[in-house]
């Protein structure tokens, strides 16, 4: 990072940053372009730290995470606008994740279901969860098992 005073690499700082922000970008490689999905997403630390995300069935993203399981994830918050003077002084303050990771399928039903938790924790709610079984047979529940991330902070 070219700016070493605003890197975060603190695990527990760059979790708070997370437990913040609202969204996480995941970039694929399709052929010789990339391709960018947002997701809700939930958070679970560990060794490795880990990414759960919902969606359906079918569809580009799933097609190539078959070809291609590595990828690119990116989350940000905390924007807050700073006007100056002259205008080349104007900013953005913010706090930022960036990553890299291999996206799998969950199959384990467990595990999709604990997927689907951390979803629901990470935006608010508390337990016990109860999910109809249908609407999870419906779901696809993706894992992003994180290999290396780091923060960004601009105050």
């Amino acid at each position: 990072m070219r700016r070493k005073d605003r890197e975060v690499i603190d695990i527990g700082e760059i979790e708070t940053i997370l437990g913040r922000c609202d969204t996480v970008r995941v970039a694929f490689v399709d052929g010789d372009e990339p391709y960018i999905v947002a997701f809700n997403f939930g958070y679970v630390p560990g060794n490795p730290p880990r990414l759960y995300f919902h969606c359906a069935n079918e569809g580009r993203k799933l097609r190539l995470m078959e070809k291609n399981p590595k990828v690119c994830f990116q989350s940000d918050c905390g924007h807050v606008l700073v006007q100056g003077e002259p205008s080349c002084r104007w900013g953005m303050k913010f706090e930022s994740v960036v990553g890299f990771g291999v996206l799998s399928r969950v199959e384990d039903e467990n595990e999709r279901r604990s997927g689907l938790e951390a979803l629901m924790r990470h935006y608010g709610a508390h337990g016990p969860f109860r999910f109809d079984p249908a609407e999870i047979h419906a779901t696809t529940v993706l894992r992003l098992d994180v290999r290396e991330m780091t923060g960004k902070r601009k105050s």
